[in-house]
């Protein structure tokens, strides 16, 4: 099956806006991106990825992009805008809703959550999911997801509650030392005021959220929003039926944690685990 390009939205987006300019004065030129990687000395696969407004380029690719077409800055002027959204058009509208939320509610099955991640877990977890991606791009990515957590340190931060799947506390992303500074902040967060956190322990047996994540926003002055999310996409829901049933799914999922007392404890229980726990070599 030949290849299929992503579809892009100029007009919603000022990432697709790069990325269709770019897809545009490419096969204007009668280009493929072999031979446009070539000549802006660019990694194809990353240049791929920017041109499906997957990732966003480098500095030095706007000034790259106008000399090689002679768009005289035109994409310079573009990138100012693309590069205030760090995040992918897939994520972007959970992230906007994120910003708004007086209370935010999580259910995490196998990682930690965004909003609790150190900058070294978090860097870890990325790679992971990006093995071919080039070590800036990651640190792009790693600052995007750190730069959320402002919130949970503002004047008035949202209420949050976040149940973890003990899972989590074993998943190994980055070193040991990695894994034990994670578990720690996590213990550090719990004493915040505004944060709960829980454990769902293994003995807790099957639920109704098993193999996904399922978060909960309150908005001002709005209906109350569910979001699932797997492992390759994201869902908003908002019919009142369905928002309800994820409500009660969630109080379930609250039920059947560990206290935060209790959590805190296994979460400690868990750290002296990885004190002598070390990951095979690579």
């Amino acid at each position: 099956m030949p290849f299929q390009p992503r579809e892009l939205f100029p007009d919603r987006s000022a990432r697709d806006l790069f990325g269709a300019e770019i897809r545009r004065h490419r096969e204007k030129a009668d280009m493929s991106l072999r031979r446009l990687s070539e000549v802006l000395n660019y990694s194809k696969s990353h240049l791929a990825r920017i041109e499906a407004a997957e990732s966003l380029p480098y500095d030095d690719l706007p000034a790259k992009l106008d000399a090689c077409f002679g768009t005289d800055g035109m994409f310079a002027r573009i990138y100012a805008l693309a590069k205030n959204e760090p995040f992918k058009s897939k994520y972007r509208q959970r992230m906007e809703v994120e910003k708004r939320a007086v209370a935010i509610e999580e259910y995490a099955c196998a990682t930690i959550p965004g909003l609790l991640q150190t900058p070294e877990h978090a860097k870890a977890s990325l790679r992971i999911g990006n093995r071919y991606a080039p070590e800036a791009e990651i640190d792009a990515m790693t600052k995007a997801r750190i730069n959320r957590q402002a919130r949970l340190h503002e004047v008035q931060p949202p209420d949050c509650w976040f149940i973890v799947d003990e899972a989590a506390l074993y998943r190994a992303a980055g070193e040991p030392e990695v894994m034990r500074d994670q578990l720690m902040s996590l213990i550090e967060r719990g004493t915040q005021p505004h944060v709960t956190i829980q454990i769902l322990p293994f003995n807790a047996g099957q639920h109704p959220v098993a193999g996904g994540s399922l978060m909960l926003f309150t908005l001002p002055n709005e209906p109350l929003l569910a979001y699932e999310e797997g492992s390759r996409s994201g869902t908003f829901i908002e019919e009142r039926d369905q928002v309800a049933k994820h409500r009660r799914n969630y109080d379930l999922l609250r039920a059947m944690a560990l206290s935060p007392h209790d959590s805190e404890a296994m979460i400690r229980a868990v750290m002296k685990d990885w004190s002598s726990w070390e990951l095979p070599p690579t």
